[in-house]
């Protein structure tokens, strides 16, 4: 009994050995190197969001044509641990809001505005206000505000909307800006030249070209084709 459990401890240890030995082999023999570019493009699929190149954005008149009040007060609800916007409403961390739009920098009576906000000059008009809820640090460096701003434009132009809503007198709303013309051709830039149609150009035969006493061709390069010196020759 001991030789034949030994005889089948030795196969098994065997076995083992072999199959360790041939996955290495295999292993190195099907090595395959990491590709340069990862994956493979498919024909007629769009790249994924980001992948291109950024696209710049209009004026903020453009998104406030279209920009909804509705959805900017659910764009605001960000804004309303800091911030009220009801008429009388008390300060809290940020002034109160309403009626902001078309007002002056600073302007709530006792709230207490950093040095780099007060010394702002200009009045909160459209563009200012699409500047600050951009980035307010980038627009009014040191200021005390601590959000770090609206990336998307439509965000930015909704709750402006709402923000104008939130006042005695709100203002009419801009019209969207004309779209710029398209460039003219560069000054000085010419046509190709046209083609007979079918699009072949025409080419001189040899007898064509004898008939000409200069030919086609000019320069000293071009070959002779009429005339007695270059058959002398």
């Amino acid at each position: 009994m001991d030789d034949r459990g030994n005889t089948i401890a030795g196969w098994v240890l065997f076995g083992g050995i072999a199959a360790l030995g041939l996955s290495i082999v295999t292993g190195e023999y099907f090595h395959a190197e990491r590709p340069e570019k990862m994956g493979y493009v498919v024909e007629g699929v769009e790249a994924e969001e980001g992948a291109g190149p950024a696209v710049a954005e209009k004026p903020i008149e453009f998104y406030l044509a279209s920009a909804s009040p509705e959805k900017g007060a659910e764009v605001f609800k960000k804004c309303a641990a800091c911030h009220t916007d009801a008429k009388g409403g008390a300060n809290g961390v940020g002034p109160n809001l309403y009626g902001t739009v078309g007002a002056a920098h600073g302007h709530v009576a006792g709230f207490p505005y950093s040095d780099a906000l007060k010394g702002k000059p200009g009045a909160w008009d459209w563009a200012n206000l699409n500047a600050w809820l951009t980035s307010p640090k980038a627009y009014a460096p040191g200021t005390k505000m601590t959000f770090a701003g609206l990336s998307k434009p439509e965000d930015r132009a909704n709750v402006i909307a709402y923000l104008n809503s939130t006042s005695d007198s709100p203002l009419p709303m801009p019209a969207a800006p004309a779209e710029a013309p398209a460039a003219a051709p560069a000054a000085g830039t010419s046509a190709a030249p046209s083609t007979p149609e079918g699009g072949a150009s025409t080419v001189q035969t040899e007898a064509q070209a004898a008939k000409s006493p200069k030919g086609n061709i000019a320069g000293e390069a071009a070959p002779a084709t009429s005339g007695t010196s270059a058959q002398e020759k």
